[in-house]
């Protein structure tokens, strides 16, 4: 770890660092909605550490060199369809190249030194396009589901989209998932998630394994299947569901696993 407890100060807050979740929301310190991510680092024990996109790849190597966990939040944003090698879709979303960079290079380290990840939504694709998989560029016209998992089309205030998905009864998810008290069943365990992304994992990234799918088959969680260390992604949004028993339990498992360390 970059800190540890010591007999003057025992109680030991592992910092999380969390990137700003587009450039345009940095600039005017737009907070609406990375506050959430904020919350729900400070809930499970963890002190979050806001990151700047506009680093440059030295400055971010000491920023997140010190710091012990990471949670690659939700944006507004697509990753551009050239880092997984495909034209552009008529519906993708305008790309944000510093958030993608700042996402790479956390990454990179991560995976170098063994820290924990909690990537969200958008950075549940960053983190599988990081690993050299690709996404649906659109559900709805791409995959014809009759599930909405996009708010496109809602009213700004409208509440997040509630849809069912099944995670499965190996790995990390489902352990959270059953000391969070949801019964199994058979397949695996079956929970209620919010929903607000319109774009999901299409081919799987290198060591990344599915944990949980909506009923039409859109990928909602992947884990690194070597467990080398703790990476976990979801398509849904955890720091949202405050009363949640999993929403919590993933975060928690974030910061507890800075201790495994």
């Amino acid at each position: 770890m970059s800190r540890a407890a010591s007999s003057e100060n025992p109680v030991f807050r592992p910092r999380v660092g969390i990137p700003w979740r587009t450039s345009l929301e940095q600039d005017r310190r737009i907070t609406t909605k990375l506050r959430y991510y904020f919350e729900g680092v400070e809930g499970a024990g963890g002190a979050p550490v806001p990151i700047s996109l506009s680093l440059s790849k030295a400055q971010l190597a000491t920023e997140v060199g010190d710091v012990d966990a990471f949670v690659l939040p939700g944006a507004p944003a697509d990753v551009n369809p050239a880092l997984y090698n495909t034209a552009i879709h008529a519906k993708t979303h305008e790309a944000d190249a510093n958030r993608e960079k700042t996402d790479f290079g956390i990454l990179e380290h991560a995976f170098a030194s063994g820290k924990p990840v909690l990537a969200i939504c958008y950075g549940c694709q960053s983190l599988n396009v990081c690993l050299g998989g690709s996404l649906y560029q659109d559900i709805a016209s791409e995959l014809h589901t009759n599930i909405q998992h996009s708010k496109e089309g809602l009213p700004p205030d409208a509440p997040d989209p509630v849809h069912a998905a099944l995670i499965d009864s190996g790995g990390e998810l489902a352990q959270l998932a059953a000391s969070s008290g949801i019964e199994k069943r058979s397949g695996g365990f079956n929970v209620r998630i919010n929903t607000s992304h319109h774009q999901s994992i299409r081919d799987l990234g290198h060591g990344l394994r599915i944990a949980a799918v909506a009923p039409d088959g859109v990928i909602e969680a992947v884990e690194h299947e070597p467990h080398k260390h703790w990476v976990l992604g979801v398509q849904w949004h955890p720091e949202r569901m405050a009363d949640d028993a999993l929403a919590g339990a993933l975060f928690r498992a974030l910061v507890q696993a800075t201790s495994r360390r």
